[in-house]
C-alpha cells in the first residue's frame, strides 16, 4: 500500500487554502479502495473466508438481454452495462454459501472519480431495502436461489452521469471485506428522457426514438431561396464514442458533481467543441485554405471527428458551423440529452448586438467594404437541447439554444447557451445564457445608410424582414424539413412581435432609433431582382424589375455588384460589375436582364459555391437609392451510390460510388469518403485525377453488422469541387 501511495504523489494536484480535497473533475481517474478496511487490531485467529464472500457479479449487460433492452442503451457498441438514471436495472451476486439475511450483511458502493465523498454524490453507498423508491439510490432482493441473489437497482434521478465503478462490501465483526477492482462491473449511467423525474424528460416516444436514439440526421444548407440538405451520421452508439464524449467533460474539467445538470453539461461543451481558447475538439477555418486538414464539406459525420480528438487530444481540423452542430448533436444524444440541429436562413452576425446589422454604401451607392463589419451569413446550423429550466421562472423549459460555432465570447469564453427558446420568442433576453445574442441572430433589421456631403448619416433603407426568414429542423420520423419559425418569433409585422421587440429592449438589448438620421423611404419606385437558378459550371442571368408607380418619367442609374461570398456573408471578391441606365416610364413595370458567365466566377469559386448579389439604384431626379440583396447557391452534382447482390447481415454485400465531373477542367487530388452509421466505418479512397466528362466509379466491400434500416453516406474533396454529397437508405436483412 505504501508503495502505491508514493506513486500516486508526483500526480497529486496542490492543495489550496481553501479546498480540503482537491477538485474532483476526472471521470477517468481513480482512487485505491482497501480490499479489507479493518475496525482496529485483527485477532490472530481471524479468517476473511468464514464469513460470506462474492464470488461473482452478473451486470446482464448484453444488448439482448434485460438491462440495456429496458433502458433504450442497446444499440450502444460497448461490452460494459449501460443504464439511463432514474429507472431500475438488475444484477445477480454469487456467494460462497447461500445468504441468510439474519447474520450476514452486505452493500453496494458505487464511486466516480478520484475523490469519492458521498456529500458530492460521487461515493454512493447503496444498502439493501424491502422497497425501491422511483428515482432514489436503492436496492432491493428479487430472487434468491442457491448461493445466488438478484438484486434490483434504483439510481437517483437528478445522479451524475457518467461511469461508476462498482464495488460489494461485505461486513464482518473485525472490518469491511470489498470485492476487487474489477473493470467489467463498471456501469455508465447517462440521461433519462423516459423518466418524469429527469430534467431531460421528453413526453412524446416518437420525439424520443427521433432526437435521443436516431443515428443519423440531415443537415439543412444553401440558402433562404435555395434550400439544400444533406444527411450527416452522428454515430452516438459506435464503439469509443460514450467515452469520448465523458473525456469532452474531463477536458473542459467540469466538476463531476456538476456532471448530472443538463445547463451545466451544455454550458461547457459549446465551449469544448470549439478549439478557441480550451484546445477543444474541432478547429474553425472559413477562409477556403484547409492544408494540413480536412476540409469541413469533406466530413460525413461525426464519428471520425470525436474519435481522433479522443485519441489525439489536439483539435481536429476543420470544421464551419454544421460540423460544430453535428459533433454537438452527438455529445448530447450519445449522454441521453434529447437534441436537435436547428438552421437559420439569413443568420445576423451582429458585431455590436445592437440589433441591427448596418450597410454603408458609399456615393455610387456601392457596399463600403471598409466600414460595414456586420454580416449575414445565408445560414448558420446551431443545436438545440431539451432539459427543464429550475434557474428561469416556470414556463422557459423545453428546447434551448446551444451553440458551439465560435462567433463571439460569452463569460470571456467562446461559447453559447443554453437560453431558452420561449424567452427568445418573447423578448425576455435577460434570462441566462446569451439570450441577447441569439435575439439578434433572428431579429435584426438590415440598414443601408451613407454619407451625404455635409456629413450626415443618410438612411436609404431599412430591411426588417430579411434576417431570420426560415428557421428548420429535420422532421420527427423522416428525411423532410420542419419549419419550427414561429417558436422563435412571432408573425412579422404583428402586435406580439412588435411587443417582444419592446419587452427585449427593455431588457436592454440596444436598438438604434432612427430619429436622429435622415430616413425618408422611397414610396413611388419598387424594385426587385430573382437569379436564375443554374448548374455549376453554367451561365445564367439576372433580372432587375422597376415599377415606377408615380405619374413621372424617371431615369435609374443602376448598379449590379456580383461578389463571391463565404457562407457567412464575408465577401472573397467582386467578380462581376455592371452598371446601366435604366428609363422608367409613368405607371409601368421594366424588366433588364444581366447575364453571368461561367468564365467570370469559376476561377474564384468557394467551396459552397455561394454569390451574393447587391443591386443599387439611383433615381436621378430625385437623388433617392433603392438597394436590395440576394444570396444564391449553384446546383453541385451528386454522387451515385448503388448496391449489388445480397444484404445480410453477417454476409459480404459490395456498394459502388459513381461521380462524372461537370466541370471544364480536369479536377485534381480528389478524395472521396463513405460511411454508414452500425454498417460501415469510413472508407476514404483517393483519386489523382479526374479528367472533364468523365465517369470515376469505386467499389467497397464490406459485412453488415446488424438488421435493419440503414444510411450509406458519401462525399467527394478537392480544391476546385466541394460540397458534392450522395446517400442512399439500405435495408439489411436478417440472416
Amino acid at each position: 500500500m505504501s508503495e502505491t501511495m508514493n506513486t500516486n504523489k508526483k500526480k497529486q494536484p496542490l492543495l489550496n487554502g481553501r479546498r480540503a480535497v482537491p477538485s474532483n473533475n476526472s471521470n477517468d481517474e481513480e482512487n485505491e479502495v482497501p480490499e479489507m478496511e479493518a475496525f482496529g487490531l485483527i485477532p490472530r485467529g481471524f479468517n476473511p473466508k468464514d464469513y460470506l464472500q462474492v464470488v461473482d457479479v452478473h451486470m446482464f449487460k448484453d444488448p439482448h438481454e434485460i438491462n440495456k433492452q429496458q433502458h433504450h442503451t442497446d444499440k450502444y457498441y460497448s461490452p460494459k452495462l449501460i443504464v439511463r438514471r432514474g429507472q431500475s436495472f438488475q444484477i445477480q451476486i454469487d456467494f460462497n454459501r447461500p445468504y441468510k439475511p439474519e447474520t450476514d450483511k452486505f452493500w453496494l458502493e458505487y464511486l466516480i472519480g478520484r475523490y469519492p465523498q458521498q456529500n458530492k454524490g460521487t461515493y454512493i453507498p447503496i444498502l439493501v431495502g424491502d422497497v425501491l423508491k422511483p428515482g432514489e439510490w436503492g436496492a432491493k432482493i428479487t430472487h434468491k436461489e442457491n448461493n445466488s441473489i438478484r438484486l434490483s437497482v434504483m439510481s437517483s434521478a437528478t445522479c451524475i452521469v457518467g461511469k461508476f465503478r462498482l464495488y460489494v462490501a461485505v461486513w464482518t465483526p473485525f472490518g469491511i471485506l470489498r470485492t476487487q477492482r474489477n473493470s467489467a462491473t463498471d456501469t455508465y449511467i447517462l440521461f433519462n428522457p423516459w423518466c418524469q423525474q429527469d430534467a431531460v424528460y421528453l413526453d412524446d416516444e416518437q420525439e424520443r426514438e427521433e432526437y435521443v436514439l436516431n443515428d443519423v440526421g440531415i443537415v439543412f444548407h444553401g440558402n433562404i431561396n435555395d434550400i439544400k440538405l444533406r444527411s450527416w451520421s452522428y454515430g452516438q452508439f459506435e464503439e469509443n464514442i460514450l467515452d469520448a464524449c465523458l473525456f469532452l467533460m474531463d477536458k473542459a474539467e467540469l466538476e463531476l458533481s456538476g456532471r448530472g445538470n443538463p445547463i451545466k453539461i451544455c454550458r461547457v461543451a459549446s465551449a469544448v467543441i470549439n478549439s478557441r481558447d480550451d484546445n477543444g475538439v474541432v478547429a474553425g477555418s472559413w477562409d477556403n485554405t484547409y492544408t494540413y486538414g480536412v476540409a469541413p464539406s469533406a466530413w460525413t459525420g461525426s464519428v471520425d471527428i470525436l474519435l481522433e480528438y479522443y485519441s489525439s487530444k489536439q483539435p481536429v481540423r476543420y470544421g464551419q458551423c454544421w460540423v460544430f452542430a453535428g459533433v454537438f448533436n452527438t455529445f448530447l444524444r450519445c449522454l441521453g440529452i434529447p437534441a436537435r440541429l436547428v438552421t437559420n436562413y439569413s443568420s445576423a452576425h451582429d458585431n455590436n448586438a445592437n440589433l441591427q446589422l448596418d450597410f454603408f454604401l458609399d456615393d455610387e451607392g456601392k457596399v463600403d467594404t471598409k466600414l460595414t463589419k456586420d454580416s449575414v451569413w445565408n445560414y448558420h446550423c446551431w443545436n438545440e437541447a431539451w432539459m427543464t429550466r429550475p434557474d428561469l421562472p416556470v414556463g422557459f423549459g423545453g428546447w434551448q439554444v446551444v451553440d458551439a460555432t465560435p462567433q463571439e465570447t460569452s463569460d470571456g469564453m467562446y461559447r453559447c447557451g443554453p437560453a431558452s427558446v420561449q424567452a427568445i420568442k418573447h423578448g425576455h433576453v435577460c434570462f441566462q445564457f446569451d439570450a441577447p445574442f441569439v435575439y439578434a441572430e433572428v431579429n435584426s433589421d438590415i440598414v443601408y445608410s451613407r454619407r451625404d456631403k455635409n456629413g450626415a448619416h443618410v438612411i436609404e433603407k431599412i430591411d426588417q424582414t430579411h434576417i431570420g426568414q426560415l428557421i428548420v429542423t429535420k422532421k420527427v420520423g423522416s428525411d423532410e424539413m420542419m419549419e419550427i419559425t414561429e417558436e422563435y418569433k412571432f408573425q412579422e409585422g404583428s402586435e406580439e412581435e412588435r411587443l417582444a421587440l419592446e419587452t427585449a429592449v427593455m431588457y436592454g438589448i440596444k436598438k438604434q432609433s432612427t430619429q436622429d438620421t435622415m430616413y425618408e423611404p422611397q414610396t413611388d419606385v419598387d424594385m426587385e431582382f430573382q437569379v436564375q437558378k443554374a448548374v455549376l459550371g453554367s451561365d445564367f442571368k439576372v433580372t432587375i424589375t422597376f415599377r415606377n408607380k408615380s405619374r413621372n418619367y424617371y431615369t435609374a442609374t443602376t448598379y449590379l455588384s456580383g461578389n463571391i461570398v463565404f457562407y457567412t456573408g464575408v465577401t472573397k471578391n467582386e467578380f462581376k460589375k455592371h452598371s446601366f441606365s435604366a428609363k422608367l416610364e409613368p405607371s409601368a413595370s421594366s424588366t433588364f436582364d444581366v447575364v453571368i458567365k461561367s468564365s467570370e466566377y469559376l476561377s474564384d469559386l468557394l467551396d459552397q459555391a455561394s454569390f451574393h448579389f447587391f443591386v443599387t439604384a439611383r433615381i436621378n431626379e430625385t437623388g433617392k437609392i433603392l438597394a436590395m440583396q440576394k444570396a444564391t447557391v449553384l446546383e453541385i452534382p451528386t454522387l451515385r451510390i448503388k448496391t449489388q447482390g445480397v444484404m445480410v447481415a453477417g454476409k459480404e454485400m459490395s456498394v459502388t460510388v459513381e461521380f462524372t465531373n461537370p466541370l471544364k477542367q480536369t479536377l485534381e487530388n480528389v478524395t472521396l469518403r463513405l460511411e454508414g452509421p452500425g454498417m460501415l466505418r469510413t472508407m476514404k479512397k483517393e483519386f489523382r485525377q479526374i479528367p472533364m466528362n468523365s465517369t470515376l466509379i469505386w467499389e467497397v466491400k464490406f459485412i453488415p453488422k446488424r438488421p435493419g434500416l440503414r444510411k450509406l453516406i458519401a462525399s467527394l474533396n478537392c480544391d476546385a469541387l466541394r460540397h458534392v454529397y450522395g446517400e442512399l437508405n439500405v435495408q439489411i436483412q436478417k440472416p
